[in-house]
């Protein structure tokens, strides 16, 4: 039955709320499109040409919108004129926090990175230090952006972030310069700065900019360091009551020959899909990378919905010790040897960051073709353990690999854990490779740090949004 036709008095917008959600629609045409001209703005939104004359005088008046140029070299006046969004309104930063570095982006107003920065961090120095270094590293990318302050910042970390309280939970492996360095950051600048698992930030820019564009319910599985999960529903992240949301490396699986525990993950899918595991799997293989176990750190347990840590399975970056790009070319295929050796190349010092060893020995046996095929299915039957788990709670239609070792792999390891899936679950479930690669995390920090920053600049169109990405 339809409602009582009294039923809908009172539901007319007023006109201020009506003049919010205008100019909202505008400057997301303008984002989305370019510079556009009052005309087009007019055929673009439906609106009457005074409505648009109104708005365009407001958002220029706010500092949110310029002319920019004119439509046609031939055409002059009010009618010509490309209104577009100033850009540099504000600056967002963007942090990608690691156990042994840090990477800061600065971008603006559309989300556009005007300047990057990384620089290492000594894990065992004193966390005040660490800290300091940090500051260091994100006043040097403003001053190359020429940013003065920042609006808003982003930080992707890995651990627990409390729902409640947009905190760090307090677990023995969260590290310490990052509570640090956010409690300074709040501290120093006094702009909003909003924290978020990095999985799910990774997860943010995979459904924006990379493999899950078409899909409003996905799953991403972070192949990292660690292993990590980040759960989209109908558009939107669930985090769970504590943030736990994800944390797949405790998951009990087979084929481990242990269990895990309430302080680590040993035992669970981490023990399966992490870089150290995948290295082991690499060495039965005939493919080996060095020895990657070396004495743990309290502080490096992985923490799954952020499960992607810098050390797995009491691997550190600094107890692996990769083998030189030729021994492994011989070991996979004397035939291929060109293209495994240019994936197994370091990229340029400046580019990178703390990445897991397992990325590089995934890359070269895609490369090998044949020769690295048996190594690829065994990784994906492990893989698909994790996936089957998470489709029979979730049944999300789409699971993205991603992280480092999820994009290195490809459509090759993508489409083996669909065959390896489909003898587990009887839930079709499409198995995607993500396209953002290790960066997905600082970019979902920019995307994160936009979305708050318009939210607040151009005013929240419908029902409240928080400040949480």
């Amino acid at each position: 039955m339809h409602p009582p036709r009294a039923a809908a008095t009172g539901r007319t917008a007023s006109p201020a709320t009506a003049r919010q959600i205008n100019d909202r629609l505008a400057l997301q045409l303008l984002q989305s499109e370019g510079s556009l001209t009052a005309g087009q703005l007019k055929t673009l939104t439906g609106l009457s040409r005074p409505t648009v004359a109104d708005l365009v005088e407001r958002l220029q008046e706010a500092g949110l919108i310029a002319v920019v140029g004119e439509s046609g070299a031939q055409r002059r006046g009010p009618n010509a004129r490309l209104y577009a969004i100033v850009a540099d309104r504000a600056h967002l930063v963007g942090l990608d926090l690691r156990t042994r570095s840090i990477t800061v982006a600065v971008a603006d107003l559309l989300g556009r990175v005007r300047a990057e920065h990384t620089v290492p961090i000594n894990p065992d120095g004193a966390a005040d230090t660490a800290v300091a270094t940090a500051l260091a590293a994100v006043d040097k990318a403003l001053a190359a952006a020429g940013a003065p302050t920042p609006h808003t910042i982003a930080v992707g970390a890995p651990g627990l972030v409390d729902p409640a309280t947009g905190r760090l939970g307090s677990t023995d492996w969260i590290t310490s310069w990052h509570v640090g360095l956010v409690s300074a950051l709040r501290a120093r600048t006094g702009v909003p700065v909003l924290l978020e698992n990095e999985v799910n930030l990774a997860a943010i820019a995979e459904q924006r900019d990379g493999a899950a564009r078409d899909r409003d319910t996905f799953v991403l599985l972070w192949l990292g360091h660690g292993t990590g999960a980040a759960v989209v529903l109908d558009g939107a992240l669930r985090r769970g009551a504590s943030g736990g949301t994800g944390e797949i490396g405790f998951l009990p699986v087979p084929g481990t020959g242990a269990l895990p525990s309430a302080s680590g993950c040993d035992g669970g899918f981490h023990s399966l899909a992490g870089s150290a595991a995948i290295c082991a799997l690499g060495a039965e293989h005939g493919l080996s990378f060095g020895d990657a176990v070396g004495p743990r750190r309290a502080n490096e347990l992985p923490s799954g919905g952020g499960a992607a840590t810098e050390a797995v399975d009491g691997a550190s970056d600094e107890a692996v010790t990769p083998a030189p790009a030729e021994a492994v070319t011989r070991a996979l295929a004397p035939d291929s040897a060109e293209a495994v050796t240019r994936a197994l190349t370091p990229a340029p010092a400046e580019a990178r960051t703390d990445g897991p060893p397992a990325e590089s020995l995934v890359r070269a046996a895609v490369a090998a073709g044949d020769a690295g095929a048996a190594f690829l299915d065994a990784l994906a039957a492990r893989i698909a353990l994790g996936v089957a788990a998470v489709c029979a709670v979730l049944d999300p239609g789409c699971v993205v690999l991603g992280g480092e070792i999820g994009c290195g792999g490809g459509t090759e390891l993508a489409d083996r854990v669909t065959t390896h899936l489909a003898r587990l679950s009887p839930l079709r479930t499409d198995v995607r490779a993500g396209s953002v690669g290790g960066r997905a995390v600082l970019r979902g920090a920019v995307l994160a740090a936009r979305d708050a920053a318009q939210n607040e600049l151009f005013g929240a169109a419908g029902p409240a949004t928080s400040r949480r990405p």
